[in-house]
């Protein structure tokens, strides 16, 4: 502890003998006794006031006393009690003797706010002195508006020679002396055993004598200390508890709330412009100010030296460091085609490597609607797919369903050559310059049977399964996949087959077949289908417990893993019987086969996630049911929950679990477990920005990503935190992102392709930490997700036996209520007084001229 320091007290000159000092005090008059003069008045004496001694006797500084009420009246017997209990730690001791020769009862205590004696408070040595200081009124404040006296200011202060108060000896007694001899201990070892080599081994204790010595400890009942001090640590670590709360969605009510700002008025914004202490505070701080602003221009304050540096050696290696974000790879967009237009869906070809497909479609469909109703000549442009290639990202291939005739220019071998002006290419901006092909689509669907509303997902079925017209899943021995399943919001679910009808065909007519075009060099493959293409079964979505029907925007069904070599056996085949050299497919491929050849899976799980545009998460089954006349219908819908709030445009299954799933809203997102349908097992707290689509990371399982309506990218990891993101990336694009689908092109590269609604494609690298997984992480995610449902079903449970409890006691009051009640016996009522009770009751008694009439 280091001592403390006291200002110098000056030296009192003697007075006279101690009799005389007496014989004065008796009498009642007292000389004060005169100190040194060192720059301030005789009668006065500055001290300082430790932080004790002013809460002690009511002065603390800025509280007690002011700088308008700076006086303290300390009475004389409360000092002396003081120093005769801190003797020299007192801060009065340098007044000591003037205090005991004081005439008074109560002493002046002066606090200095301007430090003008050279200490924050002043004590009055004289009554004269006490008299005349308590009728001056405090110090004004000095006039600041004249320029400052910069000697003044940078005025060093001088230093005070040291005055021992006793501190000293404090220190000394905690300070730890020897009390003994030091010991002296020699050791030495024979010349000729220096350098040798040694060798260590294993020795067991048990088999050599005294192998080991143990020092139990034991009590000596000479030495019996009792601990009286102990130095220990302790933190405080807050509980951490798990709790959530979700508040039952209502319907929306139009509230508003008003308010006034309080202003000034003008009389006294003119009162503080003008006011000095205003002038004075920015005539101070404006060359500080521009100083600051002056060294930020020069220099980044904020910049981290000690990252730029590098924390470990190898960091000096700038080509192994590894960005924490995602790293924008490349960026495709062509005005041609994207002007007005958004990206709906994006997909990757599943083997050309960097070849990406996005869907267009309008950006504002109500406003072209207003313009067809206003005229009837409205041109429509075609909303195309566009194919994008790492290989020439500056022009997009534009294809519709049969890219087989662009292989070569979807891999980037084959240049791209002026189209002549002959072509026979579907055109639809008449352009004869270089530029991207345009096919037209191959076939299109019926339009009595097709949906109608837009279609918001389409999925195919996987090649193990296909169904039938019941909905019920046989195996699919062909073993590629040619059944299409869509949604939309007209509460249908639709399922296609792509195969026609079984006919047989001549050698002659299948070689005409072949030979002819169809217009605009269109591939026949689906021919069979265009125009007349119908759903094969359509599945509605009614209610559960009111009439009606969902509306249907995204879906989500388990992908079905075949246990049985055909499927392998089958591919085999196909792959030595194909021929690459045909130009035309042969539609043979595409003819189906009759169901009752199949054999019928049992163990394929037909049941489907499917999220609506009002936020609400449907389970159903899409198999057929016969109801009592034997037709065969939609099934009801087995759970519904409405768990967001808005339209849900997210319901995707986990790459490694096959029984998670999750959904997306416009402000939180959910995580489900299939089995478990009351309810989600992971609800997150909404979100400051509108979430608009997400998907799963196809490495790691804790880890997926969602995008946002600001254009920022989110990125969760279940087993790190599940109330916030572990990383957001910011200003992705400018707009709202659309959709955002990752592809994994090689072990060591990833990428994630990004679209927004201005009709922008950008694809960005995956850093390592985002796909790498941690270790066991597939163990731990599934352990945490099994331990939050238990967790959960405890909760669930809980609930339902307080609900029951409570039941059970509004039941039990209501009967006894009922019991207190008097019964009213009908039995000797009379039976037409009992009809006009019903009667009337239900309101179809005549009125009281009709009844005097009949």
């Amino acid at each position: 502890m280091p001592p403390k320091k006291k200002s110098a007290s000056p030296k009192r000159k003697k007075s006279g003998t101690g009799s005389a000092a007496k014989k004065g005090k008796k009498k009642g008059k007292t000389t004060p006794t005169k100190v040194e003069n060192t720059g301030h008045p005789d009668d006065i004496f500055p001290l300082v006031l430790t932080s004790a001694t002013q809460e002690r006797f009511g002065c603390r500084a800025d509280e007690d006393v002011t700088e308008k009420s700076p006086h303290k009246l300390l009475k004389k017997d409360d000092i002396i009690q003081d120093l005769k209990t801190r003797a020299a730690v007192s801060d009065f001791s340098p007044v000591k003797q003037i205090v005991l020769d004081y005439p008074d009862d109560e002493l002046l205590l002066v606090f200095d706010t301007d430090f003008v004696y050279g200490q924050c408070f002043y004590l009055v040595l004289t009554p004269e002195a006490k008299e005349r200081i308590s009728n001056i009124l405090p110090p004004q404040e000095p006039d600041t508006s004249e320029a400052f006296d910069e000697e003044a200011i940078c005025k060093t202060p001088e230093s005070k020679p040291w005055i021992s108060l006793g501190s000293e000896h404090e220190i000394d007694e905690q300070s730890v002396k020897e009390t003994r001899e030091k010991l002296c201990f020699k050791f030495s070892k024979v010349r000729r055993k220096f350098g040798l080599p040694v060798s260590f081994s294993d020795r067991n204790t048990a088999d050599a004598k005294d192998g080991h010595i143990e020092c139990a400890s034991n009590h000596d009942s000479r030495f019996s200390i009792k601990q009286m001090q102990r130095d220990c640590g302790i933190q405080a670590v807050s509980r951490l508890q798990s709790s959530s709360a979700q508040t039952q969605w209502k319907l929306p009510r139009n509230v508003f709330t008003q308010y006034t700002p309080i202003e000034y008025s003008y009389e006294e914004k003119e009162k503080i412009l003008q006011c000095e202490d205003l002038k004075n505070f920015c005539n101070s701080v404006t060359p500080r100010f521009l100083q600051a602003l002056q060294q930020e221009r020069i220099t980044n304050v904020f910049f981290d030296d000690w990252d730029a540096l590098g924390k470990a050696a190898e960091d000096s290696d700038w080509s192994r460091k590894v960005s924490e974000g995602l790293m924008l790879y490349q960026a495709f967009t062509d005005q041609n085609y994207t002007k007005d237009k958004k990206i709906s869906s994006v997909n990757w070809h599943p083997t050309f490597y960097g070849v990406i497909a996005v869907a267009l479609t309008d950006l504002n469909p109500e406003k072209k609607e207003e313009q067809l109703n206003k005229s009837a000549t409205l041109v429509f442009k075609a909303s195309l797919i566009l194919f994008y290639s790492f290989s020439d990202p500056s022009v997009p291939q534009v294809v519709l369903w049969d890219i087989s005739a662009h292989v070569a220019l979807l891999q980037g071998t084959q240049p791209i050559k002026k189209v002549p002006g002959s072509t026979d290419l579907f055109d639809l901006e008449d352009n004869k310059e270089i530029k991207t092909p345009v096919v037209r689509f191959c076939a299109v669907s019926a339009l009595e049977s097709s949906h109608k509303a837009p279609i918001t997902d389409v999925q195919w079925l996987p090649p193990t399964f296909e169904v039938t017209k019941t909905g019920l899943p046989v195996e699919n021995k062909s073993n590629i996949s040619t059944q299409v399943v869509t949604c939309s919001p007209d509460c249908a679910i639709s399922f296609w087959d792509v195969r026609g009808p079984k006919v047989s065909l001549s050698a002659s007519d299948r070689k005409q077949n072949v030979d002819q075009k169809t217009p605009y060099s269109v591939p026949d493959t689906f021919k069979h289908l265009d125009r007349t293409w119908k759903p094969l079964f359509r599945v509605s979505l009614p209610k559960i417990e009111t009439s009606g029907e969902y509306a249907s925007l995204k879906f989500s069904m388990e992908h079905y893993t075949c246990t049985t070599n055909n499927a392998a056996q089958t591919t085999e085949a196909a792959n030595e019987n194909d021929d690459s050299s045909a130009v035309v497919p042969d539609n043979s491929s595409h003819i189906g086969t009759s169901a009752k050849t199949l054999t019928p899976l049992d163990d394929v799980n037909t049941k489907l996630f499917i999220g609506t545009e009002v936020g609400e998460i449907i389970y159903t089954d899409w198999k057929m049911m016969k109801d009592d006349p034997g037709r065969l219908q939609s099934a009801k819908s087995l759970h519904c929950f409405s768990i967001h709030k808005r339209q849900v445009n997210t319901v995707q299954r986990s790459p490694f679990f096959k029984d998670i799933i999750l959904t997306i809203g416009c402000w939180n997102f959910a995580i489900w477990r299939e089995g478990a349908m009351d309810g989600p097992i992971i609800l997150s707290p909404s979100s400051d920005r509108v979430c608009t689509v997400g998907c799963w990371s196809p490495n790691r399982p804790a880890v997926f990503f969602i995008g946002k309506e600001d254009g920022s990218i989110d990125v969760w990891n279940l087993l790190e935190k599940i109330i916030e993101p572990v990383q957001v990336n910011a200003h992705i694009t400018n707009s709202k992102i659309t959709c955002i689908k990752p592809w994994t092109a090689s072990p060591k590269q990833h990428f994630l392709a990004v679209t927004d609604d201005l009709g922008t494609l950008r694809v960005f690298e995956i850093p390592k930490l985002l796909y790498i997984p941690s270790k066991n992480e597939s163990l731990n995610v599934k352990k945490y997700l099994m331990e939050v449902e238990e967790h959960r079903m405890q909760d669930l449970l809980k609930t339902e036996e307080l609900w029951k409890k409570t039941k059970q006691e509004a039941e039990e009051l209501t009967k006894r209520k009922d019991d207190d009640k008097p019964l009213k016996s009908v039995q000797n009522e009379d039976p037409r007084m009992l009809e006009e009770t019903i009667l009337r009751s239900i309101g179809l008694w005549p009125t009281t001229a009709d009844t005097q009439e009949a």
